[in-house]
C-alpha cells in the first residue's frame, strides 16, 4: 500500500499550529482575566466598599497592570523554548549527537532512507540507555532531529530499524514534530502559570491583598463562604488549565502515527518490519521507559499508554496521543 496524503498532512498540521499559536495568547489574556476577578474579590469581599461595582473597577485596574506583563513574559518565554527546543530536548533525555564513524550502521540506515524520500539529512543523536525508544523533533531544517536509544540499536535488526527511523523521518516530512513542539511549550507554559496562579491566589487569601494585612483572627462570619468561593473559582481555573492541554492533544491528531507507520512502512519496504518492532518496543519492559514526562508526546510509543487494565491507566489512553500499540501492528500487517 502506497503511503499518500503527505501534502495534506503538512497543510492540516501547519494549520493546527497557526490555531494553537492564535488560541494560546487568547487562553493566557483570559486567565488573566480570571485571576483579576478573583484577587479583587479578596480585596473587597469583607470591607465596607464590597459590592459589584467596586469588585468590576479593582479587577480592571488589575487587568491593565498584570496582561502587558504577562503576554510579554508568556511570549518571551515561548520564543526561547520554541527555538531552543532541540538543545532543551537533548538535555531532557541526555542525547549526544552521533557521527557516522561512531555508529556507521545507524547513520548508513538513516542517510539511506532519505535518499529515498529526497529529503534533507537530519541530526541524529543518541541516547545511552537500554530502553527501546526513537523519536524525531525540530522545527526546521536546521534542527531537525532522529534520536534513538542505544537499546534500540542493540535490539532491533537493520529492517526493524531501518521501519522505527522511517517512521520517525516521516513525522518530520508531515510536519508533525513542528506541531508536537509547539504542543510541548504550550502546555509546559500553561503548567506553570497555573502553578504561579494558584500559589498567589493562597497567599493573598492568607495574608490579605491590597496592602491590607489579615489573619486568620480577624476574618468575619463570611471567611469560610468566601474561602470555598475562592477555591472554587481556583478549581475553574485549573480545570480550564487542564481542558486547555486536552485541547493540544486532541490537535495532535492519533492519525499522524498511522501516518507515520505507513510512511515508515513505505521507506524501508517492509511493513511487517515495523510491525515486528513496535512488537519489540512494546514488550520491553515499562519501567525502561518511564520518565521525560514533558517530551513523551515525541517518543514513538506513549509509555504511559503501554500497559494496565485499571480505570486510571484507561482514562489516561483515552486521552492519549498515541492510538494502542495492537492497531497499530494491526494495521501494518494489512498493508
Amino acid at each position: 500500500m502506497k503511503y499518500v496524503g503527505l501534502y495534506s498532512q503538512q497543510r492540516k498540521n501547519n494549520l493546527r499550529s497557526t490555531l494553537l499559536l492564535l488560541l494560546f495568547p487568547a487562553v493566557v489574556i483570559g486567565l488573566v482575566l480570571a485571576f483579576s476577578y478573583i484577587m479583587a474579590y479578596i480585596e473587597t469581599h469583607d470591607s465596607s466598599f464590597y459590592s459589584p461595582r467596586a469588585i468590576h473597577t479593582i479587577a480592571s485596574d488589575y487587568f491593565i497592570s498584570i496582561v502587558p506583563w504577562a503576554v510579554a513574559v508568556v511570549g518571551i518565554w515561548f520564543v526561547i523554548a520554541y527555538f531552543a527546543n532541540t538543545s532543551m530536548i537533548r538535555h531532557a533525555t541526555k542525547a549526544k549527537p552521533l557521527e557516522r564513524k561512531e555508529n556507521p550502521r545507524v547513520y548508513n540506515i538513516v542517510e539511506n532512507l532519505t535518499m529515498t524520500c529526497g529529503m534533507d539529512m537530519p541530526e541524529i543523536n543518541v541516547i545511552d540507555s537500554p530502553e527501546l525508544n526513537a523519536f524525531a523533533s525540530g522545527i526546521d531544517r536546521k534542527s531537525y532531529t532522529v534520536t534513538v536509544t542505544t537499546g534500540l540499536c542493540d535490539t532491533l535488526d537493520d529492517e526493524e530499524l531501518a521501519g522505527v527511523i522511517g517512521h520517525e523521518l516521516t513525522h518530520i516530512r508531515n510536519r508533525d514534530t513542528r506541531l508536537l513542539i509547539v504542543s510541548i511549550v504550550f502546555v509546559g507554559i500553561m503548567a506553570a502559570l497555573m502553578s504561579i496562579a494558584l500559589r498567589i491566589l493562597w497567599n493573598t487569601f492568607l495574608w490579605g491583598g491590597g496592602g491590607r494585612s489579615r489573619s486568620r483572627n480577624s476574618r468575619d462570619s463570611n471567611g469560610g463562604v468566601a474561602i470555598i468561593v475562592i477555591f472554587a473559582i481556583a478549581a475553574v481555573l485549573a480545570a480550564l488549565g487542564y481542558f486547555f492541554t486536552l485541547l493540544t492533544r486532541f490537535a495532535i491528531s492519533r492519525k499522524r502515527e498511522y501516518m507515520a507507520d505507513a510512511g515508515g512502512a513505505e521507506l524501508c519496504g517492509n511493513p511487517l518490519a515495523l510491525a515486528s518492532a513496535l512488537r519489540k518496543i512494546s514488550e520491553a519492559p515499562y519501567a525502561a521507559r518511564d520518565g521525560h514526562e514533558d517530551v513523551q508526546q515525541l517518543f514513538i510509543i506513549q509509555p504511559m499508554a503501554l500497559k494496565g487494565g485499571s480505570v486510571s491507566n484507561w482514562f489516561r489512553r483515552l486521552f492519549s496521543t498515541h492510538p494502542s500499540t495492537e492497531s497499530r501492528i494491526a494495521f501494518l500487517e494489512q498493508l
